[in-house]
């Protein structure tokens, strides 16, 4: 059993470029961690048994609830499920959240590992994306979490902003490392429809990154962190040795795992599950013993598809011995445009993107699947 995925929905504020689910009634804690451990209980009837690895709470902004919240959250899991005394358990945490009384206070739960969402380190970059706390509450953060004892902290980075510049990010990049932690995620900024984002964009606003500056400041994330000891093992991950994230290894790694709360997904090897992304209708049903749900049966062509899409993310990359002769040969045939033009590499039957092929790694998982 890869792990146990808990969505804890609730911000103090929405950020202009996040599409998760989330909510800002923050009112509604006990009723909801009430509903998540109802739907604990029920899930782990029909639940195999195997040990749990891991453990991640993600939002929205799980260091919003309140220390009684949590310590109902955590007892009523671990008297739920067989969880291992080595597993990992990751809690998401915003940095202005982090004060000394609360990393006391998470480094008495189970939580071994903290994952925070610095962004950048321009105070002018934060409050374009309305981002609630200062560059200089993230280094009090890891400074407070380190005196708690939590020696395994990550943090996110984005770049790509509307007019940032190389060296703007070059200063993002150091400012992270200097931070010492064990593990750092970065992506680029991205206008998904229906943010304020991508509405500021669409009144012309905003105006996205040139792509070579993109693909420049990729590149340039990956050369630095190489040099200060981290491992790329992941298209937008960087770990130091064994520090991987192991929960989100899992599900690169097409491992089942349960998903807990309002839009949390679920995975059992072969089909998915995913509760509706509403917080009042996800309680609703709950209460009422009727959970809104809704399941995907994976094709022998979608189930290829995921093998793709999360195989190739790594940089383990595809081992074509995992597919059936069928699809390993389909694979192989639209794979070898790629693996001429430098895109991909083949080595002892196991196909990976190159450096070139990470930055376009969309392009080419969309070409390798089955339509």
């Amino acid at each position: 059993m890869a792990g146990i995925y808990i969505h804890i929905p609730f911000c103090k504020s929405r950020c202009v470029y996040c599409d998760f689910y989330s909510t800002t009634s923050l009112t509604l804690g006990q009723r909801y961690v009430d509903v998540v451990c109802k739907e604990m209980e029920k899930r782990a009837k029909t639940y195999d048994g195997k040990v749990v690895e891991t453990v991640y709470l993600g939002g929205g902004t799980p260091s919003q609830l309140s220390e009684t919240l949590l310590r109902q959250l955590f007892e009523c899991l671990y008297q739920a499920y067989d969880i291992s005394t080595e597993a990992e358990v990751t809690m998401e945490c915003n940095p202005d959240d982090v004060t000394e009384a609360f990393a006391r206070m998470i480094s008495l739960l189970p939580v071994n590992r903290v994952s925070m969402g610095a962004q950048t380190f321009s105070q002018e970059r934060l409050l374009f994306m309305r981002r609630r706390h200062t560059a200089e509450q993230v280094k009090e953060a890891v400074e407070r979490l380190r005196k708690a004892g939590i020696q395994n902290i990550s943090i996110d980075l984005m770049y790509g902003f509307p007019n940032e510049t190389m060296a703007e990010w070059e200063c993002d990049i150091q400012e992270a490392v200097s931070l010492d932690v064990e593990h750092l995620s970065a992506y680029a900024l991205q206008y998904e429809v229906g943010t304020p984002l991508y509405k500021m964009l669409k009144r012309g606003e905003v105006t996205e990154i040139d792509e070579e500056l993109e693909r420049q400041m990729y590149f340039q994330l990956i050369d630095t962190l190489s040099e200060a000891g981290f491992e790329h093992y992941e298209i937008s991950n960087w770990g130091k040795p064994g520090y991987h994230s192991r929960h989100n290894s899992n599900y690169w790694n097409q491992t089942p795992y349960i998903g807990l709360g309002a839009a949390a997904h679920s995975f059992d090897g072969k089909n998915r599950q995913w509760n509706v992304a509403d917080i009042h209708q996800y309680m609703e049903g709950m209460e009422k013993g009727e959970p809104c749900v809704e399941y995907e049966e994976l094709t022998p062509d979608n189930h290829y598809n995921e093998i793709v899409m999360t195989a190739l993310r790594t940089s383990k990359g595809l081992s074509l011995d995992n597919l059936s002769p069928v699809y390993a040969d389909y694979c192989l045939r639209q794979a070898k445009r790629f693996i001429d033009d430098g895109l991909l590499a083949m080595d002892n039957k196991n196909l990976r993107l190159t450096r070139e092929g990470l930055f376009v790694s969309d392009m080419i998982m969309a070409e390798l699947m089955k339509v």
